[in-house]
Formats: structure tokens, sequence, C-alpha cells
């Protein structure tokens, strides 16, 4: 058997261990719905992206995928990868908290 990593290794850096990341849905209403006065139905119509799921977006019901992370990156002017990487963040952190941890800990990492 090879060396087993330690706790805090299992965790990518800035990935918070006691907590959940922020949602991108929630940077989506606190940091940009609220501050520009902007309804998830003017999100929708603007983006065409359909009222519900922006509405599901914001709720953390369903997930940012790179087609919203391009529309909510050109309506506000800021980078598909801020979407993107705050989506992968908080996937992986309910991965390593949720039922495949155990397996996912259990491989073994390979040594060169």
């Amino acid at each position: 058997m090879g060396k087993t990593q330690n706790r805090q290794e299992k965790f990518p850096a800035g990935l918070p261990t006691d907590r959940p990341p922020i949602h991108p849905g929630e940077i989506l209403l606190e940091e940009f719905l609220k501050p520009y006065r902007m309804t998830v139905t003017d999100t929708a119509s603007r983006t065409g992206i359909r009222k519900e799921l922006v509405q599901d977006i914001v709720d953390g019901k369903k997930n940012m995928d790179a087609d919203m992370a391009l529309r909510f990156s050109r309506l506000f002017s800021t980078s598909p990868e801020l979407w993107i990487n705050g989506q992968i963040a908080w996937d992986i952190w309910h991965i390593l908290h949720g039922r495949n941890a155990g397996e996912i800990e259990k491989i073994e990492p390979v040594i060169i």
C-alpha cells in the first residue's frame, strides 16, 4: 500500500472544510441581482434562460452549467470562471461530504 493523504490534503486549496462553499445562485442573488435591482424575470429575459431555471439556480436547486456561466458573465461583465469555479467548489465539497466520500477516500494515489 502507498502513502495515504491526511485530512488537510483531502480538500482542494481554498475549499472550506467546515461548511459548504457559497452556491453560485446565492452569489447571483446577493452580488448581482440585489445590487442591480434586477428580478429573476429580468435576468431570464436578458439571458434567454427560462425564469424557472434562473429561480432554481438562485434557490440552489440547480447547478450552473457552462452555457449559463457564459450568459451571466456576458450580462454582468464577469468571467465565466467566476460562475463555473463556484459551481465546481460547491460540487466537490458536497461529493467529499456525501455518500461516496468513503469510496473516494479509499482510492490509493499512484506514487511514482
